[in-house]
């Protein structure tokens, strides 16, 4: 079968599950199952649960999976709930490759791409929520806010401005064109931030991804890895931040005297000081892998 998706950081992604031989994995993000046949064919004592919230990769995924049937659980959801969805299982890795996957950005019809003739960028497609909804009724000052806050757009104020004077826009490539002609050129194109801003406006991308970290938190799942890839700076924020806190042994205010708090505090320990990113052999064979940042953290 043809696989429409190159997974980021493979052997990376591998080594750091390749001690794990009992328990489950969970797959948070599947996808078409780049990193899961990896680690169905490396971990041979391990079972898989594979969750995604996209219905045709999970089909897909079915298929390519299919000779280890009898290892894999397959779960239709957003990630945010996998864990507790599984509460009870004996959990050892989890991994969150948090990116659009390459069907959705090449899928004309999912709206995520610049020629695409839709504006959607749902990931789940079940959800009311949608791009042109963001794009074409949101006030200004929201638009503002999806720009600056989740776009990182420098001229956030000009590009809601420029969409609340000339909309509706009924396509993806409609509203790429017009960004194109009227913003200024830079090492990428004009709509790239603020399609990513939309899409994370769509798909609540920071929200779920912050409420996954306190799902697992609350579970605390023994002796288990937590792997988790992300591709922009405010999903790496977060990943870092959650990582650091469970990793502080004292938890006294900053101003304490002493420690009161009985400095046993840290759930687990870090274990990349810094973050993997790929290759440049890697980011020659996919360049959609140049920003991807893996971090590892293990618990106690």
């Amino acid at each position: 079968m043809e696989i429409p998706h190159i997974p980021v950081l493979f052997n990376e992604v591998l080594e750091t599950f390749s001690e794990i031989n009992e328990g489950y994995i969970i797959d948070c993000t599947t996808g078409y199952a780049g990193h899961s046949i990896g680690l169905i064919e490396q971990n041979e004592n391990i079972q898989l649960i594979c969750n995604d919230q996209d219905e045709e990769a999970l089909l897909f995924s079915k298929k390519r999976l299919e000779p280890y049937k009898n290892r894999v659980l397959f779960n239709q959801g957003n990630f945010e709930h996998v864990i507790e969805t599984f509460r009870g299982f004996n959990i050892k890795g989890i991994l969150a490759d948090i990116g659009v996957s390459s069907l959705q950005l090449d899928k004309n019809e999912r709206g995520f791409g610049f020629d695409s003739d839709t504006l959607d960028m749902r990931m789940d497609q079940t959800k009311p929520l949608d791009a042109s909804v963001v794009v074409n009724t949101y006030s200004q000052h929201e638009l503002e806010r999806v720009f600056h806050d989740l776009g990182e757009v420098r001229e956030y104020k000009k590009v809601a401005s420029l969409i609340v004077n000339n909309r509706p826009f009924s396509s993806a490539k409609e509203l790429a064109d017009f960004l194109a002609k009227k913003m200024s050129k830079g090492k990428i194109h004009p709509a790239t931030l603020p399609f990513q801003g939309i899409r994370i406006e769509v798909n609540d991308e920071l929200g779920v991804l912050e409420r996954l970290f306190d799902s697992i938190e609350e579970n605390k799942p023994k002796d288990c890895i937590i792997a988790i890839i992300s591709f922009h700076s405010l999903e790496d924020r977060i990943v870092k931040n959650y990582f650091k806190k469970w990793s502080k042994s004292c938890v006294c205010p900053k101003d304490a005297f002493r420690c009161d708090c009985g400095n046993n505090h840290a759930l687990g320990k870090i274990l990349t000081k810094k973050p993997i990113v790929p290759t440049k052999e890697e980011i020659r064979q996919n360049p959609r892998s140049r920003s991807s940042k893996l971090r590892v953290f293990k618990f106690d």
